[in-house]
This record gives structure tokens, C-alpha cells and sequence, in this order.
């Protein structure tokens, strides 16, 4: 499957659903166009949240940690920052400062213990380190470690306590977006479970389904109104997504938060939340954030890597030039993280009739023509060894999705949805479609899936797997 063939001319037809008879007033000062007015999200809700079980941890850390160690040591102080700072970083490495939907402590209890015990065993090694006088007995471990994680779940149990009563009185307001009998059966359970804080005011569908259950929204305009009308602050998605992949974007983009929902089959995915009985996951197609060890791993290998194979890039510049002339280095605009363009260099192989053919076409004429080096360093992807110096200077990384120009960015955005989401994260030299065999003339839709799924499952360990397995892959004469 050719890359052209599976772009469709973009469309600039308004979208609509079918027709329905629901009347929502006219919201003043709505936007006109496809995009949706800004909702206001409850995220103060959920920051008043996390900043209340911080402080709730960190206050009896610190308690605990004063009425335990003896006020004599002469390392007290740096022992009582470093249990509540072992503890504190340990919680919020489980995302327990990241409350759930529907909060409750019993659920947290086990993850809470645990981390409080191994901050006091770290205080423990500390104090015996540095203080052997005054090493801590078994009973004050066992003895804090029970004081700690009551004082802890007691305090989060209130939290957790004020939070559901506020989503009881409270529910954010929900549209249910796909097939409409399936989303009238998921918001009727929704209504029938008002403690799990969403209240479905419409759905959105194709068709309406019959006359029973909540209106039936068809059109863009519908929904706007609706959206400004209840304060719509929260999406639950059942069904694919592809269908209604447009309308999810501008949703999302105008603050509601977006819940995919499990209705037709159980789920094993643990990942995800309950929500009337529903496996949820929640979308979040926001840029990821892959830390600063992605970002050294990326200077020292690719810094490495250029003193490395420095005179292996003369040689191939030297023999292009002799054989094809001047410019050895191809020069073109891509599309990184964010949507961001950047110059992404590569040994010149080939060259287009014009700035308009190599920007637009996907395949370049003649390029059958090319003589024996050219193919060679393209079969070998030799050509692409100049983008270590677009890592380096941090336009790219070593792994992530391959970087695309401008022109068909918007096509395969417009024609697969979640293309769009593969620049969450900066674009790399190779990735988990390249070793995957997608490379070159291959289907668009498998690339974005594989790369959306590296991005939702990166870890450092995995950009090392992908390195060595690229390493071995890349003598083989597939092309790029």
C-alpha cells in the first residue's frame, strides 16, 4: 500500500451527523466554524486535590519522624528531610498524587504502606551509617511505620471523603459520543451511578436511535450549543474513535476531558479506571514529556557516534561530490514535536525536478535512475547518518516517530486519525515501525499505530532495545 494511495482528497464540507429535533439555545458570543468554545475544565478541583494529599503526606512524615528520632542525634534535621522527601518522591512516583475519578483510600492503602516502610528502613540505614549511637530499635520502626501510614490513610481518607461529596453535589456535566442505542445504554448508567461524578447531558451520534433516553445531538452546531449550555466539562467515547475522530480533537481542544469507555466486552487492562461499572481510560493526547535521560542519552550517543563515523562522512561526501557534483547535503523542512518544523539533513541521493516536487510528491521521479552509490547509501541508510547532527542539536531524538513534511502531515492528519498524535514526542531516526518492517513505501495507518504505541509505552529501556535492534537491521537492503 503506496502512501498516496491511501490519502483521500481533503474535504472542506462541514461535518454533520443526520438531523434531530433537540433544541438548545443559541449560546451568546459562541464561535463560529468547526472549533468549539473553551469549557472551563475542573481541574482547580483536582490541583486543590493533589496539593491537600501532599500536604497531608508530608505532614506526617514530618510528625512522626520529630516524636521518633531522638533530638540529640546531630543529624536529625537532614533524617527528618530525608524521610519526608523519600516518602514524598516514592508517592508520587505511583501517581498518588494524581486522584482517581471516584477517590477512596482502602484502594490506596497497600501502595501507602509500602512507601512509608521503605522510607523509614532508608532512615534506618541513614541513621545507622552516620549516628551508630544512635541507631534506631525495631520497635520505633515498626512503631513509626504504623503511626505514619494511619496518620497518612486518615488524612487522605478526609480527603478523599470532601472530594466524593463535591462530585455528588456537583457532577461535571458529559456528552456520550457514538452509536446511539450503545451510547443512551452507557449514559443511562452513568445517570443510574451519580457518584461517579459525570452527569451525561446529550449524545452524540450518526442517527438518533428512538425517542427514549437523552437528546440525540447530530450536527457540530448542536453540539456547540449543548457544550455551552450545560458546561460540558467531560467526553466519555464508546466505539471506535476513528468515526468521530474530528469532533474528539476539537472537544479535547476546547478543555473536556475525554474518557474512553469499555461498553461492549470485559476488560483485562488494569490501566484504566471503574466508572459505573466501566472500564475507563482517559485520552490524553498532550505532549509527552520523556524526561532529561532520553535527552542524554540522545547527545552522548549521537556525539559519540559522530566523532565515530566523521571519516566515513567525508569519504561518502567526497565520492558524492566527485560523482554527482555540488550540494552532497539535502536540505529539507520536517515536522518535529509540537508541530514544530526544523531542517532535517541527509547525503543528497536524488534530486527533484523542483522545491515543488520534492516538498509534495512522495515518490520522486526517475529515482529508478539513481546510480549504484546512491542506491547504496539509501538501501543502507547511510544517507541518514547527518541527522545524528539534527540530535545533537536536539531538533530530533535517536528513536521516535520519523519526521514528515509539512504538505503531507495535513493529509495524514485529515485522513488517519491519530496521525496527528505521533508528534507528542520529538520525532527520531528510527522507531518502532522502522524495525517493525515500515519503512519507505508502507501503509500510513500501521506506521501512526506503532508510533502512537511507542510513545504511549516509552521507557528509556526501550529507545536502547530499538537502537540494538536497528543496529542489526541495518544492513539489510529495505531503504527509508
Amino acid at each position: 500500500m503506496t502512501a498516496e494511495s491511501t490519502v483521500p482528497s481533503p474535504g472542506a464540507e462541514p461535518r454533520e451527523y443526520g438531523s434531530s429535533t433537540v433544541s438548545v439555545i443559541t449560546p451568546r458570543g459562541s464561535t463560529d466554524g468547526s472549533g468549539f468554545p473553551a469549557t472551563r475544565r475542573p481541574v482547580p478541583h483536582q490541583r486543590v486535590a493533589r496539593l491537600a494529599l501532599l500536604a497531608v503526606d508530608a505532614g506526617a512524615a514530618l510528625l512522626v519522624a520529630l516524636a521518633l528520632t531522638d533530638a540529640r542525634t546531630p543529624w536529625r534535621p537532614l533524617l527528618v528531610a530525608g524521610i519526608l522527601l523519600a516518602v514524598v518522591c516514592l508517592n508520587a512516583r505511583a501517581l498518588l498524587y494524581r486522584p482517581p475519578a471516584v477517590p477512596a483510600v482502602l484502594d490506596e492503602l497497600p501502595a501507602v504502606c509500602a512507601r512509608v516502610a521503605v522510607g523509614w528502613a532508608v532512615l534506618a540505614a541513614a541513621v545507622a551509617a552516620y549516628s551508630p549511637d544512635h541507631v534506631l530499635s525495631a520497635g520505633t520502626l515498626a512503631l513509626g511505620c504504623a503511626l505514619q501510614s494511619a496518620a497518612s490513610c486518615t488524612g487522605r481518607g478526609a480527603v478523599h471523603w470532601q472530594r466524593r461529596r463535591a462530585l455528588l453535589r456537583r457532577p461535571a456535566a458529559a456528552l456520550v459520543v457514538g452509536p446511539a442505542a450503545t451510547a443512551q445504554r452507557v449514559a443511562a448508567a452513568f445517570l443510574r451511578r451519580p457518584r461517579c461524578g459525570l452527569r451525561p447531558v446529550g449524545v452524540v451520534a450518526g442517527q438518533p436511535a428512538g425517542d427514549e433516553g437523552l437528546p440525540v445531538l447530530t450536527t457540530d452546531e448542536e453540539v456547540r450549543r449543548a457544550i455551552v449550555q450545560n458546561s460540558v466539562q467531560a467526553v466519555l467515547v464508546v466505539g471506535p474513535r476513528t468515526e468521530h475522530a474530528p469532533l474528539l480533537r476539537d472537544l479535547a481542544a476546547a478543555g473536556c476531558v475525554l474518557w474512553l469507555v469499555d461498553a461492549e466486552s470485559p476488560s483485562y487492562d488494569r490501566r484504566g479506571e471503574r466508572l459505573a461499572g466501566f472500564t475507563c481510560r482517559r485520552m490524553e493526547p498532550a505532549e509527552r514529556h520523556e524526561g532529561p535521560h532520553k535527552r542524554a542519552l540522545d547527545i552522548a550517543v549521537s556525539g559519540t557516534l559522530l566523532l565515530l563515523v566523521s571519516p566515513l562522512l567525508l569519504v561518502t561526501a567526497v565520492v558524492l561530490r566527485l560523482t554527482e557534483g555540488p550540494g552532497v547535503v539535502f536540505r529539507q523542512e520536517r515536522i518535529g514535536k509540537g508541530g514544530r518544523p526544523f531542517t532535517l539533513l541527509k547525503f543528497r541521493t536524488h534530486r527533484p525536478a523542483d522545491a515543488h516536487e520534492a516538498a509534495t510528491r512522495w515518490s520522486v521521479a526517475n529515482e529508478h535512475e539513481m546510480r549504484w552509490f546512491c542506491r547504496f547509501l539509501r538501501r543502507s541508510s547511510l544517507d541518514e547518518l547527518l541527522q545524528l547532527w539534527n540530535v545533537l542539536k536536539g531538533d530530533m531524538s535517536l528513536v521516535g516517530p520519523r519526521p514528515e513534511r509539512p504538505y503531507f502531515v495535513s493529509k495524514f492528519s485529515d485522513a488517519h486519525p491519530g496521525y496527528g498524535e505521533r508528534h507528542r514526542m520529538r520525532t527520531g531516526i528510527t522507531g518502532l515501525a522502522q524495525i517493525h518492517g515500515l519503512r519507505g513505501d508502507t501503509s500510513i495507518e500501521d506506521r501512526s499505530r506503532f508510533d502512537n504505541a511507542y510513545i504511549d509505552d516509552w521507557s528509556l529501556w526501550q529507545d536502547i532495545c530499538i537502537l540494538l535492534r536497528t543496529a542489526v537491521t541495518l544492513v539489510r537492503p529495505t531503504g527509508s
